[in-house]
């Protein structure tokens, strides 16, 4: 996909703040630092629209890009170890629950993971609970730049197998340094939003 126009459009907390476009909708979820910000800024060729942290759990609302005028990218709050008070990641688990489990325009979810690592206690649960609610998922393993290449399909497969991963759901390896994976990326998004 040629992305010509990407904005900001909407911070969201709660449902009465969600665009009221019937545009399709993707979600970004994962680990507070698992490159959420890069891979949007990377997919939309901007340098610096979804702004990357030094700190992990910076996103604390719902961010609605919108792209091409076409559909919207919505990055939620990362989980994982944000220093963030217990009540503060309980808000923002309500928040998250409540957008994918009521949106009607959301199409997929890509649920990003570090290639480096096996998926955390938290990348599992977030994974089963998509998949509870029959959420289609797009696997995005990020960082592939920091493994050798010859050792991609082996980080895949513990990905795979560490998730449990539900064969409709692809897996991408990415790189937001590189650009590894950005063209697959956009198949696998340009697919759901047909749906």
């Amino acid at each position: 996909m040629k992305v010509t126009k990407s904005d900001l459009a909407t911070v969201a907390v709660k449902p009465e703040q969600y665009p009221n476009t019937l545009m399709p909708e993707i979600a970004l979820a994962g680990r507070s630092n698992v490159g959420k910000s890069s891979f949007i800024n990377k997919m939309l060729n901007r340098k610096a629209l979804a702004r990357t942290s030094g700190r992990p759990g910076k996103t604390q609302t719902l961010n609605f890009y919108m792209v091409n005028e076409l559909f919207y990218f919505v990055d939620v709050p990362g989980y994982g170890f944000a220093k963030v008070s217990k009540k503060e990641r309980e808000a923002w688990g309500k928040m998250i629950e409540t957008y994918i489990q009521s949106r009607e325009p959301l199409k997929a979810v890509i649920q990003l993971v570090d290639i480096r690592h096996k998926p955390s206690q938290d990348d599992k649960m977030m994974y089963e609970w998509l998949k509870h609610y029959e959420i289609p998922v797009i696997i995005v393993a990020t960082k592939s730049d920091k493994v050798p290449k010859g050792k991609w399909k082996k980080h895949q497969k513990v990905i795979e197998t560490e998730l449990n991963k539900h064969p409709d759901d692809p897996v991408v390896l990415f790189s937001s340094e590189s650009g590894n994976g950005k063209e697959e990326a956009w198949k696998k998004v340009q697919f759901y939003l047909n749906q």
